[in-house]
């Protein structure tokens, strides 16, 4: 990677830090721009890596980071306007859908190999898995509910597939991207944990911001390998 780069990374960390620091003081609207800011970073990082490349592949990751960037803006938007909090976020959320559906399309290409199915039914199974624990355990509302049966489901089963690459076909690019998925996925996890078990722990707030962003540093910095 050019030495550019890693100076984008480390702003990003830095503003990253500074939103979690702010979001915790409740001063929502800079906290945004701050959250929207670090999200730019990677964004940056991911434009030079499709600039430098011109694949297929790069472009779709380049536009699914896109995509995450103006979900990480919604996301933290419903706290400037809370009477649209929920449309708000519901919103985020299909921006982040998108983003995973584009970063399936780029992976599936290279999963040719009898795995796949398999390892995109293991994901499947995951994310039911998860979704019967929450609906039974917290109360979620219906179009929570809807909204995250589709999203839920491209994310464990782009992750699934994503570790099946990184297994049986491995590289470095392949590797660095599974990782970063897991984390991203993780992240998620403990936000749904966070926002509805009825609980809010800004310690899992710190956890959940934190793997996020390490996870879509990596899916950006895996497109120079």
């Amino acid at each position: 990677m050019k030495p550019f780069v890693y100076v984008l990374i480390a702003v990003g960390f830095i503003l990253q830090g500074l939103f979690i620091k702010v979001e915790h003081e409740e001063k929502y609207l800079l906290a945004d721009i701050l959250k929207g800011s670090a999200s730019l970073m990677f964004v940056i990082i991911g434009a030079i890596a499709y600039l430098g490349g011109y694949s297929e592949y790069n472009k779709l990751f380049f536009f699914g980071l896109i995509f995450g960037m103006i979900g990480d803006i919604l996301l933290n938007l419903r706290y400037v306007f809370p009477k649209q909090g929920q449309k708000i976020f519901l919103t985020g959320i299909l921006f982040f859908l998108i983003g995973h559906i584009l970063y399936l399309l780029a992976l599936l290409p290279q999963a040719r190999h009898v795995w796949v199915w398999p390892c995109a039914l293991l994901g499947a199974l995951a994310a039911a898995c998860l979704l019967a624990y929450i609906f039974k355990t917290m109360e979620v509302k219906k179009a929570f509910k809807i909204f995250g049966i589709f999203y839920l489901g491209a994310v464990f089963i782009m992750t699934a597939i994503a570790i099946g690459i990184a297994v049986f076909t491995p590289s470095k690019r392949a590797i660095i991207y599974a990782i970063g998925a897991v984390l991203f996925t993780a992240s998620d996890v403990v936000l749904i944990f966070n926002t509805f078990s009825g609980v809010t722990k800004f310690s899992l707030r710190i956890t959940n911001l934190t793997l996020y962003y390490i996870g879509q540093i990596l899916i950006a910095c895996s497109l120079f390998f």
